[in-house]
């Protein structure tokens, strides 16, 4: 069996967005967690791309790889399964095995991820 990342965190920002998300999602905690055990592992431990993960391009970043998963299974939206909405935008560094949680959103709140966020965090 493949093992899980050697690290992931979440950035403060991100659980500052999970807290807003909880209250109208009550699932998000254990839809999270199944999502990184199978959607981030089959992606970057098994290389199987399900069209669920993208690499966010034009951030002019190259190290950490930042990617936005669109396929996120949240139960507490009914009906929608892993075109629920929900967005995760992660970083990825290669190299150390590590996850970095950056941004958790729903996409009829906003529509695309906040690139000043990442941008600040990253850029060298």
């Amino acid at each position: 069996m493949t093992k899980m990342f050697s690290k992931i965190d979440r950035l403060p920002e991100f659980d500052r967005d999970f807290k807003k998300l909880i209250r109208r999602f009550k699932t998000l905690a254990d839809d999270l967690d199944t999502f990184i055990k199978s959607e981030l592992k089959l992606y970057h431990k098994l290389k199987i791309d399900n069209n669920g993960i993208f690499e966010i391009s034009g951030l002019g970043i190259e190290n950490p790889r930042i990617y936005k998963a669109k396929k996120f299974a949240c139960k507490s939206l009914k009906g929608k399964g892993v075109k629920s909405g929900i967005r995760v935008v992660y970083a990825y560094y290669d190299s150390i095995d590590r996850i970095e949680l950056i941004e958790i959103y729903y996409k009829g709140d906003k529509k695309d991820e906040d690139c000043n966020r990442i941008k600040e965090r990253y850029k060298s």
